[in-house]
């Protein structure tokens, strides 16, 4: 496959500006995003990308889960196409970055491909995944997991947010239900730039960050239940103090995390208190624990210890405990031919890079299970993110969308 040449670079001042630009819809309200899936914002900022779309020459589908599928054609329109991708969607208190440079730097390579003549033999498809975050519908990532048949359809649009509002009904009340069976495609590879949410990259002054593997993740939703009484007048030997249970679980989540250094973390991070009134001793704490790493052993030993010391606790504190399974993934390895793609984009960029294992989870994961998959990553300040003081540089984001259109166009092989 022939390889663009090392003066080939997107336009990064376009890219920051439709960045910018796209900010403006759902702002937050200390200088981020509020861009929640299937939210009257969510479906304008879709509206403002499929415009951008529709403006370089693209053709949309929409498939019956809301995935967008932007589509510059082929020379051999039957070969299948280098999707490439993320999502639009943000946390409640989210940054400007987080998944939309992956879906814009995807738009931006379109765009430099148009604006040099560029054609390729594979056609190239710029793709929003749906429900990336999963902070209004969990778990995350939904409609990926979808489209790589980890999840069911029906069962994804059953899913409900804390109003009790469905996927499936919010989907198409915005009108982002489309007509196309989710999974009906075949994909011959898949990239995704990202963030990396983390300090790594920053801290040893790497521009790029090669993705080689993700970290599994346990979702695990803990239910304790004791009673509700009075905090001034129930003696502390009669109580059970739902809230106390939390505390000491959160302890143990910790503990079981750092006895897996440096290949594990987890945390408490949704909590809800009830009644949660600062004279009424908890009577039910709902909770989630995270755990994450990218070797499945301690992935499932840390789950298992959970599940053993936790109703211990519990039992201690008189309260009733459930643990159900709230979202799990598997570790992820990234596909070796994709992962050489964009290590040598980056080496034929002169760009400084140094190989990755994602802490987090992205729509990649799930698509590496049916199709050839890699990650690019960029910096980001302090590795601050889902978080709305969230920031890149316009130099940073330049860089991923450099190495991502290399690596894409390469895959897609140049005809001309």
């Amino acid at each position: 496959m022939a390889a663009p040449g090392e003066n080939l670079k997107i336009n990064g001042d376009r890219l920051w500006d439709s960045l910018m630009e796209m900010a403006r819809i759902g702002p937050g309200i200390a200088g981020g995003n509020n861009r929640q899936t299937l939210t009257d914002e969510d479906s304008e900022g879709r509206h403002l990308f499929a415009r951008w779309c529709e403006d370089a020459g693209l053709s949309m589908s929409v498939d019956d889960m809301g995935n967008m599928f932007m589509r510059r054609q082929g020379s051999e329109p039957d070969l299948d196409p280098v999707y490439v991708g993320s999502h639009l969607d943000t946390q409640p208190t989210g940054g400007k970055y987080d998944g939309v440079l992956g879906v814009l730097s995807g738009l931006e390579l379109i765009r430099t491909m148009n604006d040099l003549g560029i054609k390729t033999r594979r056609p190239i498809v710029v793709t929003n995944w749906t429900n990336e975050e999963g902070t209004r519908f969990a778990p995350a990532m939904l409609a990926s997991g979808v489209f790589a048949g980890m999840h069911e359809r029906d069962w994804a649009y059953d899913r409900t947010d804390a109003k009790g509002k469905k996927f499936g009904d919010e989907l198409a009340r915005i009108g982002w239900k489309g007509d196309e069976p989710v999974g009906d495609r075949n994909i011959h590879a898949f990239f995704e730039l990202h963030i990396e949410q983390g300090p790594i990259l920053e801290a040893e002054g790497k521009d790029i960050g090669v993705v080689t593997h993700g970290q599994g993740l346990w979702w695990l939703q803990i239910t304790l239940t004791g009673k509700e009484s009075h905090t001034g007048s129930t003696p502390m030997p009669m109580r059970k103090n739902a809230g106390l249970g939390m505390a000491r679980i959160t302890e143990l989540v910790h503990t079981i995390a750092m006895s897996h250094q440096p290949m594990a973390v987890g945390a408490i991070g949704h909590a809800d208190v009830y009644p949660n009134s600062r004279n009424v001793i908890p009577g039910k704490t709902v909770f989630t624990v995270d755990f994450r790493s990218p070797d499945r052993e301690i992935l499932d030993g840390m789950k298992a210890r959970l599940e053993a010391e936790a109703p211990e606790i519990a039992k201690e504190l008189g309260l009733e405990i459930a643990i159900e399974v709230a979202g799990h993934f598997d570790p992820v390895t990234f596909d070796e031919k994709c992962v050489t793609a964009v290590r040598n984009a980056a080496d034929r960029l002169g760009y400084s890079h140094r190989d990755l294992i994602s802490g987090a989870g992205h729509d990649a994961c799930w698509i590496n299970r049916v199709a050839p998959t890699a990650m690019v990553m960029c910096p980001c300040v302090d590795g601050l993110s889902h978080n709305e003081a969230e920031d890149i540089s316009k130099e940073w984001a330049t860089a991923g969308a450099d190495v991502l259109f290399h690596a894409v166009v390469e895959t897609a092989e140049i005809v001309s």
